[in-house]
């Protein structure tokens, strides 16, 4: 369940500012903008939270001067979040608003020469110069069926890739009887029929066309994956993005992550591959890795070596994450010869590295790549030198060295932008503050703005401490420590355990609109944050022993965590919070914990293992997690029936199904936390969003209906339209108010 990637931003209109004066007119009273809420006794509140302005995907200008930015505010009473665009110079001055649409905008470039912005709208591309450093009037340049959810110019401006949808093989009613266009089902013969929120009705299909001269549409666009027939994805669902393709620097190919597969076979594996394609000829390259994810394809500046990520493990979304290198041999055009470059010199340059990589951003002379990893509990920006050869090479040319040092406790995002001093660009955030630009040189972070200044300086600080915790089993566990504002050791407070969702994760320096730390730290709560067992910045077995071991050591830890605080004088009650795994952590911990704690949250969290793995969606997950490693992946083609062990059925692998009888599968079955709800004592609170498929919302539903039957004190609160996050502003509200209302309730 871990790397999860954003949801993406809306999709919008924008407006000028020197322009469009009957539009500015009908959007006038619709515009949201910052927000000037007064703190009152420097206490942080939910709504403090909603109010902050939330900045994201910052591009800088081809001629290297200016950052476009934008920022979503929100507006409580009108349930929703609009984003504007903002253009500052790149030491942060100058900052200016470029447009006040009462409609979100997303996705705004820079033409390669600098002149004009594309942006989406409304699901469609416009168009708008800049003029200084204003935009002029927007002109619509697509009118693509199904709209547009992200898209990428070329490096010459010649072209735009942009995704859109073509229609899945679920069928609806009206694709047997178009007169049955008012009846709603879904029907289907295979896996794979709804992603985490929503009914595969659509899939993802990546289009190319060309961008001067005339409109954008599907009859003018090559579909890279040739046509609807084609059922795959592109980008990858539920959470892939434009950031799975890319640019070749001469614009003339395009390397993609794809996983060709469906229904089953799909469900099943995390299996995709990076392939170049050219859109001039059709011709696909695919560079063969076999095993797991292979993501994230960055071409070098000269195009001669491709980077990208890749996990070696088919089925196991936890593997650690390396950063491949690979050099791209071109050939002279002729007859008979192939126009895509052939793949030589795979290779690793982590290898040596301990960490997963992420982000991966070439630096300018291509002999270096930039790239963030969790280390030790922070997210980092980190160098790796590219060597020449193969996976022979020596070790020693296998160099990786950190940008951004342990001493700062911030999350980097990875650089947007490399300036002639060497300076990088990026965005960072930490426990204390949301994402704000920052500028490193030589190690060193300068905020480059302040979106939120004029509200976070208004509350009290606190102190966060790093701590290190003894293991049952002997080891050292980071565990974050926030202390509420006004801190005196000499009185007692509540406190609150989070445990983490995933269950392949990190509690690291990131700032969250859900579980804020320094919101709960504000509420008079100490919060304790234990990087268990399955937290993926402390190398691979860490990671990796939660897999077949729900029930164990990783439990073990929290209460080992919880323990340790306890002992502290200025600790009281306390409460178990969490969500997804987190939420399976709590059903279970609240069967075993005997007095521990006082009083559990779960949000969305597993409580029948043996449903879930019937209900989910994507079966890769509990397939490898239930069942223990290692498991090798593979499909046996003709088999019909239950192998003996139970791990093949139907041509599959179920080695972590409730009906195998590997030893892992049937240890986690019969620890289900369904199965211990005759210990349960200690009140708790279930909440789930309706539209959660991939723990769905029954769980939560079970977990409260077996409490009420053991004279549990117990609340179920499900927000019918939410998924596995709760998105809308009033019910953000609501949720904040119920999780602090019960742990005051029965902690303070």
């Amino acid at each position: 369940m871990n790397y999860l990637r954003s949801l993406g931003a809306a999709l919008a209109i924008t407006l000028c500012l020197a322009g469009c004066k009957s539009e500015m007119k009908k959007e006038a009273g619709k515009y949201i903008g910052p927000s000037d809420i007064k703190v009152e006794d420097g206490r942080m509140t939910p709504e403090v939270l909603l109010s902050l302005g939330r900045l994201s995907d910052p591009q800088l200008s081809p001629d290297g001067k200016t950052i476009l930015f934008g920022v979503s505010y929100t507006s409580i009473p009108d349930n929703r979040s609009v984003r504007n665009l903002f253009l500052c110079n790149v030491d942060g001055t100058g900052r200016l608003q470029l447009t006040r649409s009462g409609k979100s905008i997303s996705n705004a470039r820079f033409t390669p020469d600098g002149n004009h912005i594309f942006f989406l709208k409304g699901g469609q591309m416009y168009k708008a110069q800049m003029l200084g450093k204003k935009l002029g009037k927007p002109v619509k340049v697509s009118e693509v069926e199904g709209g547009i959810s992200e898209f990428a110019l070329s490096p010459d401006g010649s072209q735009v890739m942009y995704v859109s949808t073509v229609h899945s093989a679920v069928e609806r009613p009206s694709d047997t009887d178009p007169a049955l266009d008012k009846a709603q089902a879904y029907a289907t013969e295979d896996l794979m029929y709804r992603h985490w929120d929503h009914w595969v009705e659509e899939i993802p299909h990546t289009y190319v066309a060309p961008v001067p001269g005339r409109v954008v549409t599907k009859d003018n666009s090559l579909d890279i994956l040739g046509g609807d027939d084609v059922k795959f994805e592109l980008p990858t669902e539920p959470f892939g993005g434009i950031e799975q393709l890319a640019w070749s620097p001469d614009s003339r190919y395009i390397a993609y992550s794809c996983r060709k597969l469906t229904g089953r076979e799909y469900a099943f594996s995390t299996d995709t591959e990076i392939y170049i394609y050219c859109p001039l000829t059709g011709e696909t390259t695919v560079i063969p890795m076999g095993g797991g994810y292979d993501t994230d394809p960055v071409f070098s500046p000269d195009g001669k070596k491709i980077a990208w990520l890749s996990m070696a493990r088919n089925g196991y979304e936890a593997d650690k994450v390396r950063l491949m290198v690979a050099d791209l041999e071109y050939q002279e055009e002729g007859e008979g010869q192939t126009a895509n470059p052939a793949v030589k010199n795979i290779r690793d340059i982590t290898a040596e590295f301990k960490y997963n990589a992420a982000g991966p951003v070439w630096a300018e002379d291509g002999e270096s790549i930039y790239f963030n990893a969790l280390a030790e509990g922070i997210q980092r920006i980190y160098k790796a030198r590219v060597p020449a050869g193969d996976l022979t090479c020596p070790v020693g040319e296998l160099s990786v060295e950190p940008v951004t040092g342990d001493d700062l406790w911030y999350d980097f995002g990875s650089p947007f932008g490399i300036l002639d001093d060497g300076t990088l660009l990026a965005t960072y955030c930490s426990m204390e503050f949301p994402t704000e630009l920052v500028a490193v040189k030589d190690g060193v972070p300068t905020r480059i703005g302040d979106e939120n200044g004029h509200i976070l300086s208004q509350l009290t600080p606190y102190k966060t401490e790093k701590r290190m915790v003894k293991t049952v089993d002997g080891q050292d566990m980071l565990t974050w420590v926030l202390f509420p504002p006004d801190f005196d050791p000499a009185k007692e407070y509540p406190a609150i355990e989070i445990c983490l969702g995933g269950p392949q994760g990190t509690l690291s320096q990131g700032w969250s609109y859900r579980w804020n730390y320094r919101l709960m730290a504000s509420q008079g709560y100490v919060v304790v944050l234990p990087n268990r067992r399955g937290t993926t910045a402390f190398g691979q077995p860490w990671c990796e022993q939660i897999s077949g071991d729900y029930i164990g050591l990783n439990m073990q830890d929290y209460l080992a965590a919880a323990k340790a605080l306890k002992a502290e004088p200025y600790v009281g009650k306390m409460a178990a919070c969490g969500a997804s795994y987190g939420g399976y952590s709590v059903y279970y911990l609240a069967g075993i914990h005997g007095d521990v704690y006082d009083c559990f949250i779960a949000h969305a969290g597993i409580f029948n293992e043996e449903h879930m793995y019937m209900t989910t969606e994507e079966m890769w997950f509990p397939n490898w997690d239930n069942g223990g490693i290692p498991v090798e992946y593979a499909f046996e083609k003709g088999k019909t029936g239950p192998a003996g062990d139970g791990i093949t059925f139907g041509g599959m692998q179920q080695a972590g199904s409730p009906w195998s009888t590997k030893p892992e599968a049937v240890r986690h079955y019969a620890n289900s936390p369904h199965k211990l709800v005759q210990n349960w004592h200690t009140p708790i609170l279930c909440i789930h969003g309706g539209t959660d498929f991939r723990v769905p919302y029954d769980e939560g539903m079970a977990a409260f209906n077996a409490a009420q039957l053991m004279g549990v004190p117990s609340k179920l609160i499900v927000f019918p339209e939410e998924n596995h996050w709760i998105l809308q502003p009033q019910n953000a509200l609501y949720w904040h108010r119920s999780y602090f209302g019960w742990l005051d309730r029965w902690c303070k």
